[in-house]
């Protein structure tokens, strides 16, 4: 049996005239009525968990949902879990989910593009893909997955890559794992390593209050020193390798100087940040300084790895 997880998002929305746009309307059920062939798939159950856009889930919202699959996972009674998400933080939540749950029970999250009052609406089809992802005894042990116009992406690498097209996602610092054929799942190569996953700091919730600042040309550092006084740290969406404006570095310096973490992200949306420049500003400086590089993370993915290690008692700086 598998387990679905029905949060909301476009892929359980309508177009509502009197609102002037799209809501949320379908329910689990209905949106299981409207994907014929899913009890061909796997035998399921429903959990209507919420109805909201993905915008509205915060820290607390999002720790309450990792609780829950966690207790489902852990439950014995399935094979697998599907969550339908809204699209615009399925890469905070996959990554939260993927980097601080046992992945034996695997996880498929998917949503949509296009809401059923499109002629293109993709929700079905994606609902059907991240079925056959949880159900597949392939997927044992690989943890929390995106399934999304059929391809199939690790928790941990996936983000949002387009604002509007049903080909959204991608893994800008890897490649899809897989992919959905002809109502099956073909991983690419073996299981994907997990590095010291299980060894790594995992919070009791999501309570730091984690920045992020992205530079702009001529930076003199005011939005840093604003959002200093109420946050824990602070990811700096810099340029590049990881370069910012001069006017920056002081604001930088008071983080550091306060034992606040500074992790340094690219606003490119690959390649990985590196300390290369050693002028006022450049990359090698800032780690000089006691910066942190984001590493293979997009800004959204080193935000949540840096919420996670916060709120796990991490302690930087000191």
């Amino acid at each position: 049996m598998i387990h679905l997880l029905f949060t909301g998002g476009t892929i359980s929305m309508h177009r509502d005239a009197a609102a002037g746009g799209n809501v949320p309307t379908h329910s689990g059920e209905a949106l299981v009525g409207f994907s014929r062939g899913l009890d061909a798939i796997s035998p399921y159950r429903i959990e209507n968990w919420a109805m909201v856009p993905a915008c509205h889930l915060g820290p607390d919202r999002l720790w309450a949902l990792r609780e829950r699959v966690r207790q489902v996972a852990d439950s014995g009674e399935v094979r697998g879990i599907v969550i339908t998400h809204g699209t615009d933080t399925i890469e905070e939540t996959a990554y939260l989910l993927d980097r601080t749950l046992d992945p034996k029970v695997p996880v498929a999250i998917t949503g949509a593009m296009r809401t059923s009052s499109d002629e293109d609406w993709d929700g079905p089809g994606n609902l059907l893909s991240a079925a056959t992802v949880a159900a597949s005894a392939a997927s044992t042990g690989r943890g929390v997955m995106v399934a999304f116009h059929g391809k199939v992406f690790a928790g941990q690498t996936v983000v949002k890559f387009h604002a509007t097209d049903p080909d959204a996602f991608a893994a800008p610092y890897a490649a899809p794992i897989g992919r959905v054929e002809d109502g099956c799942v073909v991983y690419e190569g073996g299981k994907r390593g997990r590095g010291e996953a299980g060894k790594q700091p995992r919070p009791s919730g999501l309570t730091a209050r984690v920045a992020l600042v992205p530079m702009v040309v001529g930076d003199t550092g005011e939005m840093l020193d604003l959002a200093r006084g109420a946050h824990d740290g602070v990811v700096v969406i810099a340029f590049g390798s990881g370069n910012v404006p001069p006017g920056a570095v002081p604001a930088i310096g008071r983080w550091i100087d306060d034992k606040r973490p500074v992790v340094i992200a690219s606003r490119c949306p690959t390649g990985v940040v590196t300390p290369l420049y050693a002028f006022e500003g450049g990359g090698s400086r800032l780690a000089a300084m006691g910066t942190i590089p984001a590493g293979p993370r997009s800004p959204s993915q080193a935000r949540m790895e840096l919420m996670i290690a916060l709120s796990a008692g991490v302690a930087y700086g000191s």
